[in-house]
């Protein structure tokens, strides 16, 4: 059977779990989320594969550039990434990834830059089972009246990171 290596990595804003097959970051999730046990089954199931704490080079340079990143000083990762999940998750996910530093959108946008305005849940779904947290952006997505919404991290690392991407965005510009 194939493995997913494991790391543990606590970070300013909380314990988080990191996962590679395959030389690409399949798994960047908060360690705490109330989903923990359902998100780890979905990839180990998508995957065929199992955890094995183990380090590899792809969560090591995870781990740099989120280090980079909370220290000020990365305002973008450049890491392998392996989007375990169904063509729809996927697209969502892929398209979060265009959400750029400093910027956040709405489950309306996102479902409409897919070319679906009535799929404003179904992407709310697939953005909650995200495992790869901060890399793929789904604390970038709020409510369309602009208040902080769900977040596996919880609302205030959501907060944490958007400010930090706020502050990282207006430094990079200076």
């Amino acid at each position: 059977m194939e493995s997913i290596n494991i790391q543990y990595y606590k970070s300013p804003c909380g314990s988080l779990i990191l996962g590679s097959y395959q030389d690409k970051l399949c798994l960047c999730d908060w360690q705490y989320r109330k989903a923990r046990d359902s998100v780890d089954n979905r990839i180990k199931k998508n995957l065929k594969a199992i955890y094995i704490e183990k380090e590899s080079a792809v969560v090591e340079s995870t781990i740099k550039q989120l280090e980079e990143y909370f220290s000020y000083k990365r305002n973008q990762f450049d890491i392998p990434l392996y989007l375990a999940g169904t063509d729809f998750q996927r697209s969502v996910w892929e398209a979060l990834l265009t959400i750029p530093f400093g910027a956040v959108s709405s489950y309306a946008q996102l479902a409409e830059k897919l070319g679906n305005k009535k799929a404003v849940r179904a992407v709310a779904s697939a953005n909650g089972a995200n495992a790869i947290s901060i890399l793929v952006p789904c604390h970038r997505i709020i409510g369309s009246n602009g208040e902080l919404i769900g977040y596996a991290g919880g609302l205030n690392v959501k907060e944490k990171l958007l400010n930090l991407e706020r502050d990282l965005f207006s430094r990079s510009s200076e």
